[in-house]
């Protein structure tokens, strides 16, 4: 089960999709999970593997949920009814369990978030150095050409012109436009066709002028022309091809992390209590659970709730008047 959540992890780790890995690092018996068991959890809580069933498998999930939202690992600590939490550590969570349970499990998870993705539009000099230099710092490189004999050395993956438009980018992402004058216009129409967060073309002042010209005669509309980055790259004065691919990178970098950070004047953004990714206090028990399509929960008298377990939803649906209703 172990081999088969790794081989999971790394399948979505190449596909770029986030996920959380749950690994059972101590047992207290007794408990159902082993050390080393593992989970996967995903971002809409889904959970793939073995970390003790259900006594542990909500209060894995909410952390996990938790480790993707903030980018920080942390020990779980699930003790049996009647524990002492101990005193608060960085770093460290501790959770009474409810149920029936005379053991108990520690539990390491560890969010694992997408490489940044350069795509890089081109063979030109500066394409070659830009896939070099973000090999380096561990991107994931896209090469998108439109000739069988174009090559970019150290590309992951590459797609052909006509495949950008259609190519899932996040806001995380960036797309360099570097073909040198021989494709800059089709690319740069399917580039802001993605979602990517940064979209660069990499040409002169009076060269980049006529491809915005191009692209808002094709009804592009001026907030897209605007997404442009032209030329690319932090301005270092005269430079040589490596130097302008790595003035491009750091524009990158240094977009990536503008659009990542909050804006002091907006609050941050909470999920709603019904929506996936939010969470609920059972009324039965007080544990904090987290919303997902796979959550326990129950209707009664207008009143919907979530539960940590069976045993909770069970004593709530008996008496629903008896406890108050899930708390966000």
């Amino acid at each position: 089960m172990s081999v088969d959540t790794l081989a999971r992890a790394a399948e979505l780790e190449r596909a770029g999709e986030p996920h959380a890995l749950a690994t059972v690092v101590r047992v207290d018996p007794p408990v159902s999970a082993r050390a080393g068991d593992r989970a996967v959890v995903l971002p809409d809580g889904r959970l793939d593997g073995w970390v003790g069933g259900s006594c542990s498998e909500p209060i894995v999930v909410r952390e996990a949920l938790g480790a993707l939202a903030d980018g920080t690992a942390r020990l779980v600590r699930i003790r049996p009814p009647g524990a002492t939490p101990g005193p608060a550590q960085p770093g460290v969570v501790t959770e009474v369990t409810t149920c029936a349970s005379e053991g108990g499990l520690d539990v390491f998870v560890e969010p694992r978030l997408p490489r940044p993705l350069l795509v890089v539009v081109g063979s030109s000099p500066v394409a070659r150095t830009l896939a070099a230099l973000a090999g380096v710092l561990g991107h994931r490189v896209t090469a998108v050409l439109d000739r069988p004999g174009e090559q970019v050395p150290g590309a992951d993956a590459t797609l052909a012109v006509t495949e950008l438009a259609g190519a899932r980018l996040r806001a995380q992402d960036a797309v360099v436009v570097a073909t040198m004058n021989r494709y800059d216009e089709p690319a740069l129409e399917a580039a802001l066709a993605t979602g990517a967060g940064y979209v660069g073309l990499v040409a002169s002042r009076a060269r980049s002028a006529k491809a915005l010209e191009w692209l808002s005669a094709q009804g592009t509309a001026a907030a897209d022309l605007a997404r442009v980055h032209t030329p690319a790259g932090i301005d270092l004065g005269p430079s040589t091809q490596d130097e302008i691919a790595l003035a491009i990178l750091a524009e990158t970098v240094a977009e990536r992390h503008r659009l990542a950070a909050p804006r002091a004047d907006e609050p941050a953004e909470r999920p709603c209590d019904d929506e996936p990714g939010g969470t609920a206090v059972d009324p039965v028990c007080g544990m904090t659970v987290a919303i997902t399509p796979d959550a326990i929960t129950a209707t009664a008298q207008g009143v919907t709730a979530w539960f940590c377990g069976p045993g909770c939803r069970d004593a709530w649906l008996t008496e629903p008047g008896r406890y108050g209703s899930a708390a966000g």
